[in-house]
């Protein structure tokens, strides 16, 4: 009869070798009256991966249209793997019942403001959050195609290979009806601002891109903005002096300028339902265009070029005003005059005035961007 112990005081050799090794199932079958456990091999575990492309979202009043974008984005390889992760940064919109839902998907986060703080702020906040190496902006009231994220990461990896001085990609954008949408353009200019008031809206601040290949452009739109973080880091981001329009153009000229490359790629497309030239500007709106222009015009133009659109600006804002009073529209009448005031504000380097103004004339966009929810065409 073999002894469990053996006279030397010390288990079996076979069990020692078993208990270095860490076998569990050895050493519960030499313990007498105990029977060995069918494990199972442990799966090897791997570690999280990290995010290479992060996808932020600005949501103002458009829960049902980001709810969307989100389920579409969803439909990519590349966020079920976790290569991709989707941030939505909402910018004090009233409360809907769909944020539940989308709260308890994987491999979306969701960061409330506490008030509305424009585009450019928002924007810096979700990419805050962003763990990729990339950063894929994109607005709510797009509709990608089943897999565009896996086309995105594929394109990714091309990028890093064949330029890795791009800085800034903008995609192939279309109209609901699958005609061609204008996507980027040339930096404005005192000259080219003034002759664009008489070209169509569509053609006033961007032009058509004719080439099926990658090329290189001044600037491209911030509704699908593809930015490398390193160099979104070297340019502290997006400039929030810009509440909301040009951010973009400015950004781009900056990265232009920090030796980044900006490219135009036709070779990915999204559907953009709702372009600025193709609704109806009402005058809270046309304030933030006019703050924005003029914001770009005095951090790029010579000083005499930008006081020349201001004094522009405000004739502009009086006659509105008056021909506001008139029709009795109370609303866009106060509009008007406060981007007078507003005018008087950047002007006379009072930023923070003007800001307010801005958020507080921004509550009137509310109905108007709820107006487009849930409405893809």
């Amino acid at each position: 009869m073999a002894l469990a112990v053996p006279p030397e005081g010390g288990p079996p050799k076979p069990l020692a070798a078993a208990v270095a090794r860490g076998d569990a199932l050895t050493r519960a079958s030499a313990v007498p009256g105990l029977v060995p456990l069918q494990l199972r091999p442990s799966r090897p575990t791997n570690p999280p991966r990290s995010p290479e492309l992060s996808v932020v979202v600005v949501n103002f009043c458009q829960w049902r249209n980001t709810a969307r974008l989100v389920r579409q984005l969803r439909r990519s390889h590349a966020v079920r793997s976790g290569l991709a992760e989707v941030v939505i940064v909402d910018n004090h919109s009233p409360y809907h019942p769909v944020v539940r839902r989308l709260k308890r998907l994987s491999g979306i986060r969701i960061r409330g403001l506490s008030r509305n703080h424009g585009f450019a702020r928002a924007v810096n906040r979700g990419c805050g959050l962003g763990k990729g190496h990339w950063m894929l902006l994109l607005n709510p009231d797009v509709t990608v195609e089943e897999g565009f994220l896996d086309d995105v990461t594929a394109t990714l990896d091309r990028l890093d290979a064949s330029a890795p001085k791009a800085g800034v990609v903008g995609f192939r954008l279309r109209n609901a009806d699958g005609s061609g949408q204008a996507s980027s353009g040339p930096f404005p200019t005192f000259s080219n601002t003034l002759s664009g008031l008489f070209r169509p809206r569509s053609r006033r601040k961007c032009r058509h891109q004719q080439s099926e290949e990658r090329e290189a452009v001044a600037w491209v739109t911030g509704g699908c903005l593809l930015v490398r973080r390193d160099c979104f880091a070297q340019l502290s981001g997006l400039d929030e002096a810009f509440f909301l329009y040009y951010e973009d153009v400015d950004f781009c000229r900056r990265a232009a300028d920090a030796g980044w490359s900006v490219w135009y790629d036709p070779g990915l497309e999204v559907t953009h339902h709702w372009p600025l030239h193709a609704r109806r500007v009402p005058a809270p709106l046309r304030l933030m265009t006019r703050h924005a222009l003029l914001t770009y015009a005095r951090k790029h133009w010579p000083r005499w070029q930008a006081r020349g659109l201001s004094w522009l600006l405000w004739v502009e804002a009086s006659l509105r005003q008056a021909w506001a009073a008139v029709r009795g529209d109370r609303d866009s009448a106060h509009c008007s005059g406060e981007l007078r005031r507003l005018l008087g504000d950047v002007c006379q380097g009072r930023p923070g005035d003007a800001r307010k103004r801005i958020r507080q004339v921004a509550a009137f966009l509310d109905p108007v961007a709820a107006e487009q929810d849930g409405r893809t065409s």
